[in-house]
């Protein structure tokens, strides 16, 4: 397909992670340029955005003005809108004899539809992966005290409430990852242009998708994992202690029973 911002060499990528979830059914099918992922015309110039259902908006060659007004049309369509989104920037230059990512800027042959696709489903992935990265290392810190706390006193404060959500919140997270971002999976975009393969295989390698996935993927089971040991934990402890409550009870009935005997035989 023919684009306005194949007439420039030169143009700027912008990703932004802007919330948990975008709904793009209000988007209808004739407004848009391709719908696998969702794909519109922003302004006159030909600047190009590419929405993922994630929350991420890639931007292409859209001026600053322009982008504040169309980030404005879709708030309502946002879910938990972000206060500080996460954002990362690309150059493209077009015109050049290989096709890749070189120096941090992605080189094109020309600009197409369907490359900058490819390279906007590698921007998004890469910031859906830093929130999760920056949202694993706070846990990460949160629960690596009550570990300790267990090795060093054989137990542990918190209450298995806490621990149990913390557990929640790592699943929800993998969840995200694999149900609605498709990290691991290559992009639909290359069933119909798998000549494009090598470029979204540098644009992988640049932002090393793959092996910050494996990373997340063992952080997550191993806070998990500690999370729900901490949780066991805490409940072995609660029934220890119904057990001696239970105890306490049942001496409390015997020393009842034996009052009331003494109490008939003094009598």
């Amino acid at each position: 397909m023919a684009l306005k911002l194949n007439l420039r060499k030169d143009i700027k990528a912008r990703a932004i992670l802007l919330g948990d979830r975008l709904d793009l059914k209000s988007f209808k099918i004739v407004d848009c340029l391709a719908t696998t992922p969702l794909t519109l015309e922003v302004d006159r110039d030909g600047g190009l955005a590419v929405l993922f259902r994630y929350g991420v908006v890639v931007l292409f060659g859209v001026l600053p003005a322009d982008e504040a007004g169309f980030l404005d049309k879709l708030k309502p369509l946002l879910t938990n809108v972000y206060a500080s989104p996460e954002i990362e920037e690309m150059d493209i230059h077009s015109g050049r004899s290989s096709v890749g990512v070189q120096g941090g800027a992605v080189s094109l042959d020309e600009i197409t539809l369907e490359k900058l696709q490819v390279v906007a489903d590698a921007l998004s992935k890469n910031l859906v992966l830093s929130l999760y990265e920056k949202n694993v290392a706070s846990e990460f810190d949160k629960i690596e005290p009550l570990a300790l706390e267990l090795a060093t006193h054989g137990k542990v404060s918190a209450d298995s409430k806490k621990l149990l959500s913390k557990i929640g919140h790592m699943l929800l997270i993998e969840h995200r990852m694999v149900g609605r971002a498709e990290i691991g999976d290559k992009p639909e975009t290359l069933w119909d242009f798998p000549h494009l393969g090598g470029l979204y295989a540098s644009m992988e390698d640049e932002f090393e998708l793959k092996e910050r996935q494996s990373a997340l993927d063992r952080k997550l089971r191993l806070i998990s994992g500690t999370a729900q040991t901490l949780a066991d934990v805490w409940d072995n402890k609660q029934l220890h202690k119904l057990e001696w409550y239970v105890i306490g009870l049942i001496l409390f009935e015997i020393i009842l029973s034996l009052h009331d005997r003494i109490s008939k035989f003094l009598g």
